[in-house]
């Protein structure tokens, strides 16, 4: 019967794959040929207003600047705005797509080149790199490495029989869970320097023009970590007590003392069964890592906060909304690969 199970599991999965990988050829061709056609910046330059041409043409021949042009280019859509100062002041704004150039001024094209002005900007205003994107998916891999490390003694600290261990390490997670994050994060980066009087922008050399944000960094890591640190030792726990107490008495029984029981028997049992709901609190930490804009790190939300801040458009918020689901749908798909090879399901 579980052969039979295997086989029907396997199957469905080499289906899905196979259907996965379609939708992603299919998708992938479609973005190369609306890539291709998309509008150049000489045309979208082009479509200017005549007065806006002559200012334009005039800006190239004098020092003076007349307009600013913003050029957006995103892969298969692009943004161009034309803003003239002084007497005369004009805004000009264009979106090309499929071949095409549109007016951007009003109505739903005029959305539609906001949220690409906005999403460009939040991905590093031309630069390769995710600025915010690369710091929410930094901290919440070293958190989730360095929680699930901690949470391992946690958990073999509240099984344990020694009534000290038992009652600290049951404590700990008592309170890390009971306790918003937010607050956890207040605590660490404004209350204990304040109690012991550093900063931690010190841990860095006075010279370094990044020590403030470093040290905000360091922080919320710490944070973050201790946080996680309780939501996986209670991971850890219910994996380790899945185990089938045969295993224990079998460990025993070649002589094996606990720590070896644990080390060599047990927890790499354990590991296949935490995969789950450790690629689960993964997921949970990218999200909870949009609190760090609230000690001025540059994560994707606070880009998003200082867009909003200059330009007055609370539309910024959808781009950064997609964002963080594109995000998280790529672990979630990386995860569930991991988990149908991997994991334990009983």
């Amino acid at each position: 019967m579980n052969t039979l199970k295997k086989i029907t599991d396997i199957k469905n999965w080499k289906k899905s794959t196979k259907i996965n990988a379609a939708i992603f050829v299919l998708v992938l061709i479609a973005v190369v040929i609306l890539a291709a056609v998309k509008p150049s910046e000489e045309m979208m330059i082009g479509r200017a207003s005549p007065e806006m041409q002559k200012l334009i043409e005039k800006d190239a021949q004098s020092t003076r600047k007349y307009v600013t042009v913003t050029y957006n280019n995103m892969i298969i859509i692009n943004f161009c705005s034309f803003s003239s100062s002084g007497a005369n002041e004009m805004t000009e704004r264009f979106v090309g797509f499929a071949g095409k150039v549109y007016s951007a001024d009003k109505g739903k094209a005029k959305v539609v080149g906001q949220m690409v002005n906005y999403t460009y900007r939040m991905l590093g205003c031309g630069e390769n790199v995710m600025h915010g994107a690369k710091l929410t998916i930094l901290l919440t891999t070293l958190t989730i490495i360095i929680g699930v490390v901690l949470g391992i003694f946690l958990a073999l600290g509240k099984i344990s029989k020694k009534k000290l261990i038992n009652k600290f390490c049951g404590g700990y997670i008592f309170f890390f869970r009971g306790t918003p994050l937010l607050i956890q994060l207040f605590v660490i980066y404004f209350s204990i320097p304040g109690i012991f009087g550093f900063a931690w922008r010190d841990l860095f050399s006075a010279g370094d023009t990044e020590a403030v944000y470093k040290g905000a960094f360091i922080a919320a890591l710490i944070a973050f970590s201790l946080n996680s640190g309780a939501y996986c030792a209670e991971i850890v726990r219910a994996a380790i007590q899945s185990i089938d107490r045969g295993q224990y008495e079998a460990a025993k029984a070649l002589g094996m003392n606990y720590p070896q029981t644990m080390s060599l028997i047990i927890i790499p049992q354990s590991i296949r069964r935490m995969i789950p709901p450790v690629c689960n609190e993964f997921i949970m930490v990218l999200k909870d890592a949009s609190l760090v804009f609230a000690i001025s790190l540059v994560d994707i939300t606070t880009v998003s906060k200082n867009i909003m801040t200059s330009e007055g458009s609370y539309l910024v918020f959808v781009p950064a909304l997609i964002i963080y689901l594109i995000i998280t749908m790529f672990f979630t798909f990386i995860f569930n690969k991991i988990e149908n090879r991997f994991s334990v399901y009983e």
